[in-house]
């Protein structure tokens, strides 16, 4: 009997697991985060909460005042393993004309299994910043399982500056590091709010993400 219930409880578990990767798939497909930002998306889903009280799920609109701080960010992670997590806007200025694609609002390495925490800040967060007019811009969160740890030659960015965000690309990014695919996703999207102009960044409107 017990042997039953194993066998039943393993079934359903792999069917959850293959439906969650589905829907992984099924959304970056259709918000086209593949093949705009990656060309495969991944397996596993980012779970992203906000003190405000939101959580980031598949495409769901946020505001930029709800998203305004650091988010807890978790995936399911080898606690023995390094990982690295993005999170880029592919639709700078705007989704149509992408001049500035991407620009990156966080990015974190060496991250000891998902205890962000401990690892290297690269890029500190800055939260949505949509120009006014822009329509709705797609904020996605990447995270990659890296080889070993890594040492980063990149410019260590603050939240006070937009300098060296825009142009940035994930997809290079995980190539010149030997990153692979991604493991774990998720995204949100979001439009212009009365927070954008208090952003504690100044760059020019044109570059706001």
């Amino acid at each position: 009997m017990f042997y039953s219930w194993s066998i039943a409880f393993s079934v359903l578990t792999c069917q959850l697991l293959s439906c969650f990767s589905q829907s992984i798939t099924t959304a970056m497909n259709e918000h086209e985060i593949v093949p705009d930002v990656i060309s495969v998306a991944p397996s596993e889903i980012i779970k992203v909460s906000y003190s405000s009280g939101v959580s980031v799920n598949m495409g769901n609109e946020l505001t930029p005042t709800q998203v305004k701080y650091e988010p807890s960010v978790n995936w399911p992670a080898d606690p023995n393993a390094f990982y690295t997590l993005c999170m880029t806007d592919p639709d700078a200025p705007n989704r149509e004309e992408h001049t500035f694609r991407e620009w990156h609002h966080w990015l974190v390495g060496n991250i000891p299994g998902h205890d962000i925490s401990k690892g290297q800040i690269l890029s500190e967060y800055i939260g949505s910043g949509p120009p006014l007019g822009t329509g709705l811009h797609r904020y996605v969160f990447l995270v990659y399982k890296q080889p070993s740890k890594l040492t980063f030659n990149e410019p260590y960015l603050t939240n006070k500056s937009g300098e060296n965000r825009g142009k940035f690309s994930i997809a290079k990014f995980a190539v010149k590091y030997n990153l692979g695919n991604p493991v774990a996703g998720n995204f949100y999207q979001a439009q212009y709010d009365d927070y954008v102009p208090l952003l504690p960044h100044k760059r020019p409107a044109a570059q706001n993400t």
